[in-house]
């Protein structure tokens, strides 16, 4: 199934002169960059730096429940402000993309198995990236977990 895409004019223009090619170009490349890297910290570094930390708070064998919070509230709210920083860099790209219009796709897997109405959603770079960073995770996550983290069963 093929994605259909309808194009519409943005009412906002940007107000600044383009970039030159090669420079826009660096510019989007590094963009990406960052996108993808702020993605898989989302997924692989966040959760693990925060259970260091809260490792590192306790000193005994015996936690208390201050660590326990601490990953509990710590891990969501910078997965969150790392969603927005990503939001935004995405919009960045977008504005130095010269994107003077907003671009619909449908993809398939979004469409009503009745197929009655379209998806107002707009697709970007950063659902690509993301997606892509999800992906890595779980692929990571799996070969941690069958090659690395060995048996809890006695032996």
């Amino acid at each position: 199934m093929a994605a259909r895409t309808v194009t519409r004019p943005d009412a906002r223009e940007p107000d600044r002169p383009p970039l030159p090619a090669g420079r826009r170009r660096l510019v989007q490349t590094l963009l990406i960059a960052v996108m993808a890297v702020g993605s898989i910290a989302m997924w692989l570094v966040i959760p693990v730096l925060w259970l260091w930390v809260a490792s590192q708070l306790q000193s005994s064998s015996n936690p208390t429940l201050g660590p326990y919070l601490l990953v509990l509230f710590g891990i969501p709210l910078s997965m969150v402000l790392v969603g927005k920083l990503l939001g935004a860099a995405d919009r960045f790209y977008a504005r130095v993309r010269g994107d003077a219009r907003h671009v619909k796709a449908q993809l398939p897997w979004q469409k009503s198995m009745r197929g009655e109405r379209g998806s107002t959603r707009r697709r970007t770079v950063l659902d690509v990236v993301m997606v892509v960073s999800v992906g890595l995770a779980l692929l990571c996550l799996g070969l941690w977990f069958f090659l690395l983290a060995g048996s809890s069963l006695p032996t």
